[in-house]
């Protein structure tokens, strides 16, 4: 079967084959570091964690680049806030994001390139849309871009110049012709520090944010490539000006497939910093290991909304631990995967048709049940194989069920030894007490003639 992906631009499912025979290029809008990441932004990372995966799996070399923001004006709003510099808050800050990413399984992108240090790459570009008559310095020494002399403008997003300019919810700017226009290059303020500032022929300043992403894609995988991805709340307008930028300077299709993943809802409304409905990585893995916080994001189609409680995230460890339950059972053998086996054929069958990960870990649950019918080794080989395709699965299972933020392992075998002394008194009273308070606690005691394990509940 061909890997059919849904392509933005063309609201259709389409077949996929790379511009280069086995080789994929791919580019990711990443993070603006002036914070630490939230649960969406981890929605998006895990998202195309996947789909490089599963490229590799299906025999593809991958070049994945996820590009990072680190100029920016909620970067120097923050750095002065701060007392910092620029330079130190972001590098604080991708430290951080690489921390939250490495908890997640996140594998590192091939290149992540850093916008501060494309800013020639980005004024060359500026300078080919000026010739090209398709940029313009305003009066304010800012140069924009001017959306109605590239006729291609909307096509992404599907609406009409005319749709646009009815929603435009931004004021015009001083000497902008058009109130559809974006900026490219921002003339200095005297406010802003000084390592924000470069010189360039329009004079001293910085790059406009969607100018970053054209010009570090181009520079990385050139101006033609093949799969272009972020959030949905990215497709317009940052990644419809990225199409005009690009495709203006270069004369070439950006990007033969646009890829969008789902918001992350709280009460029906996307999580996001600006509205303060939001919860970071962090705050979610005190209270969550980060297999089940994964999970939680896997399961669910990459296109689709996903809504956050703690109800989804316990419903989301509870459906997981039924499967590190039954590899528990039966020492997996080393499986290498063979995608004709039936499982692995409907497995691979899910992931082809639009990266189907709801489907792919139903599949996960079918080779459990088999698993705990017939405890065959090979049958716990490939499903710690499949999961392992999916980034799940690869933990110890008696790990896993110790897993949790917050456990302190020393108190929990000290309670437990305390219980046993309890019982050899015969003290059943206080030896039931132990077990009810670690259960109030999340911890679940099991004996065996070997003696007593406990696991989170």
């Amino acid at each position: 079967m061909t890997l059919r992906i849904h392509n933005t631009l063309t609201r259709a499912l389409e077949n996929f084959s790379p511009l280069e025979p086995g080789h994929v290029r791919m580019y990711v809008c990443g993070m603006t570091v002036y914070d630490l990441c939230h649960l969406g932004h981890a929605r998006s990372m895990v998202a195309f964690d996947v789909v490089q995966r599963w490229l590799k799996a299906s025999g593809y070399r991958v070049t994945y680049v996820r590009n990072i923001t680190d100029i920016d004006d909620k970067i120097i709003k923050r750095s002065l806030e701060n007392g910092e510099t620029v330079r130190g808050l972001t590098d604080r800050m991708i430290d951080a994001l690489h921390q939250d990413a490495d908890a997640l399984g996140i594998e590192r992108p091939t290149h992540e390139p850093r916008a501060m240090d494309y800013v020639p790459q980005m004024l060359a570009m500026i300078g080919t849309l000026q010739d090209k008559g398709l940029a313009y310095q305003a009066s304010n020494g800012d140069v924009n871009y001017a959306v109605r002399k590239f006729p291609g403008y909307g096509k992404l997003s599907g609406k009409s110049l005319d749709e646009l300019q009815a929603g435009e919810r931004v004021a015009v700017d001083d000497g902008k012709q058009d109130p559809l226009d974006f900026v490219l290059w921002k003339s200095a303020k005297e406010s802003e520090p000084d390592e924000v500032k470069w010189a360039s022929p329009f004079g001293a300043g910085r790059p406009g944010w969607h100018i970053e992403c054209s010009a570090m894609s181009c520079e990385m995988l050139g101006q033609s490539f093949d799969i272009h991805g972020g959030g949905a709340d990215l497709q317009f307008p940052h990644h419809e000006n990225e199409i005009a930028q690009s495709e203006g300077a270069n004369g070439q299709k950006m990007a033969s497939v646009w890829m969008h993943n789902g918001f992350i809802n709280v009460d029906n409304e996307k999580m996001s910093k600006s509205l303060g409905n939001f919860f970071t990585i962090r705050d979610v893995l005190k209270e969550f290991d980060a297999e089940t916080v994964r999970f939680f994001v896997v399961r669910s189609h990459y296109r689709s909304q996903l809504n956050y409680s703690d109800v989804h995230l316990n419903d989301a460890r509870g459906a997981l631990k039924r499967l590190y339950t039954a590899l528990g059972t039966v020492t997996p053998d080393e499986v290498t995967i063979d995608w004709a086996e039936p499982h692995a054929a409907r497995f691979k069958a899910a992931m082809d048709e639009d990266f189907g990960t709801p489907e792919a870990v139903a599949v996960l649950f079918e080779l459990a049940s088999e698993l705990n019918r017939t405890q065959s080794a090979q049958a716990a080989g490939l499903l710690k194989a499949l999961g392992g395709v999916l980034g799940l699965l690869q933990d110890d299972p008696k790990a896993f069920a110790q897993a949790g933020a917050g456990v302190d392992e020393d108190a929990i075998q000290a309670q437990i030894a305390a219980r046993a002394a309890a019982k050899a008194a015969k003290n059943f009273a206080e030896a039931d007490r132990i077990r009810q308070a670690l259960a109030a606690e999340g911890i679940v005691l099991k004996d065996s003639p070997v003696g007593t394990t406990w696991e989170r509940g």
